[in-house]
């Protein structure tokens, strides 16, 4: 009688098991589509960074755009980036807009960084395209 009673209860646990995992499982696809990942590219010099910077503003994540004139930007960090006013590294930064999660990737333009580039293209699910 004790074993049939442990066979109810496991089974009745593993239908608990599965209604939940089927919870998160909902969980999960209304997390993830409600999340997108969008990187900025263009040639060198088009504004890639300004229009990042405006992005932030326009979403209120940032009080005020940042310039790279001035090295007051988000994404470019290094030393060499503020210097030269050219973003080396690509850069990610968070923003919700509507009901969406976005991570915005600014990317370099040069083509000596081409690298970061195509590291950043493996992830996207979208990107914004900077013609000048």
């Amino acid at each position: 009688r004790a074993a049939s009673t442990m066979m109810c209860r496991r089974s009745s646990s593993r239908s608990g098991s599965s209604r939940w995992a089927a919870r998160q499982r909902a969980v999960g696809r209304r997390w993830l589509s409600s999340r997108r990942t969008i990187g900025i590219l263009a040639h060198v010099d088009a504004g890639k960074t300004t229009t990042t910077e405006q992005v932030l503003f326009a979403s209120g994540r940032r009080t005020r755009a940042g310039r790279v004139d001035t090295g007051s930007t988000a994404t470019d960090y290094l030393a060499a980036e503020r210097e030269r006013g050219i973003t080396i590294q690509s850069a990610a930064v968070h923003l919700s807009w509507r009901e969406t999660e976005i991570a915005l990737i600014d990317t370099p333009g040069h083509v000596d960084f081409g690298h970061e580039v195509d590291r950043a293209l493996a992830v996207l699910d979208g990107v914004v395209v900077v013609v000048d």
